[in-house]
């Protein structure tokens, strides 16, 4: 993700999605000045390789914010009912993905659970970037390394994410999402007050898990879920809250796997050691599913799509982007149904 000041370019890799007809208000921050609106954007397309394409949403103004967008409740009625407003949070990347997917998996049938034949829900950005030094980033354990060390206090990140939230609400946002595992962590305080629906990456999977009706692999016993994640991830317990409240039982990993194979899986990822990496989260994949789990939630972005498709392992691991992916979608053709609008 590109963020310029005017505009927000994000790579697709080797698809195309048709482009439809998209809204978007784009806030970012300038260090001397109040975060701004960009006004009511274009999308666009071109070809950057053989690999790639490009997707630029450009300004469509040359100045600064347009004067008769400067009240953000008439910028409001611009965006129809099924208006996604998307917090990009700590993870800009990991947004970018969520993003390409909502695109593709709503607007044609490639298996990725969109239904196809529907157009992408218009939605709203909000990449205000947290800056986080090196040293904060490791106590708030994003950074594997470090990650048993004392906690770092929230608040303030907390604090600017629920701006954002405010931001995308009053930007006409009608449904918001958070594609950030770690932004999570603290969904409650930043979802406080919202008046529009919040979903959640957690109960969208424990949902969709529900919904599939797995099968114990112990006779007697309830179906148990993994989590693979960061510490912080699995000490905040969101997950565990809600795989519980859908009646699944959850195993996490002990200390000495996660010192020993997810810690050193995530920091192999950072060296770019991809097949060290890879090797690490199948010991750790298969710590857990010889304990009777039927499947694994990655709940980072440094384990999700570390193994490859045809990887035999991969077929016992779940995104839960890749859900809120879904619930995204399901919430909008739901508005759209319900307002006679087509998304």
């Amino acid at each position: 993700m590109v963020n310029n000041g005017w505009g927000l370019a994000g790579f697709a890799k080797g698809r195309t999605p048709t482009p439809p007809n998209y809204i978007a208000a784009l806030q970012f921050a300038k260090p001397s000045s109040d975060s701004f609106y960009v006004g009511v954007q274009s999308w666009s397309a071109r070809k950057c390789d053989d690999k790639s394409c490009a997707f630029l949403l450009s300004s469509s103004g040359s100045g600064g914010r347009p004067e008769e967008e400067k009240d953000p409740v008439s910028m409001s009625r611009q965006f129809p009912n099924t208006t996604v407003g998307v917090i990009a949070g700590l993870s800009p990347l990991s947004t970018l993905g969520f993003l390409e997917k909502l695109v593709r998996w709503s607007s044609a049938d490639d298996g990725g659970g969109g239904g196809g034949g529907g157009m992408s829900p218009p939605f709203i950005v909000s990449n205000d970037p947290v800056r986080l030094s090196n040293y904060e980033r490791d106590r708030l354990n994003i950074n594997p390394k470090n990650g048993r060390h004392g906690r770092l206090d929230p608040g303030p990140v907390v604090e600017k994410l629920r701006q954002q939230r405010l931001f995308l609400e009053r930007s006409g946002a009608r449904c918001i999402v958070m594609p950030c595992h770690i932004s999570h962590s603290w969904f409650n305080d930043i979802a406080y007050g919202c008046s529009v629906p919040f979903l959640h990456a957690a109960h969208s999977v424990a949902t969709e898990l529900k919904a599939s009706n797995l099968r114990p692999v112990q006779t007697g016993t309830n179906v148990c879920i993994g989590i693979l994640g960061t510490q912080t991830i699995i000490d905040s317990g969101f997950y565990q809250s809600s795989l519980n409240s859908q009646g699944f039982e959850v195993m996490v990993p002990d200390k000495a796997t996660m010192e020993h194979t997810v810690i050193p899986a995530m920091e192999a990822y950072h060296r770019k050691d991809i097949e060290g990496a890879r090797n690490l989260l199948r010991i750790a994949l298969q710590l857990l599913l010889v304990r009777a789990v039927s499947t694994v939630i990655l709940a980072s972005d440094h384990l999700c799509g570390l193994l490859p498709h045809h990887d035999p392992l991969c077929h016992k691991c779940i995104d839960p982007m890749d859900a809120l992916v879904r619930s995204t979608i399901q919430w909008a053709r739901s508005a759209s149904t319900s307002s006679g609008e087509g998304c």
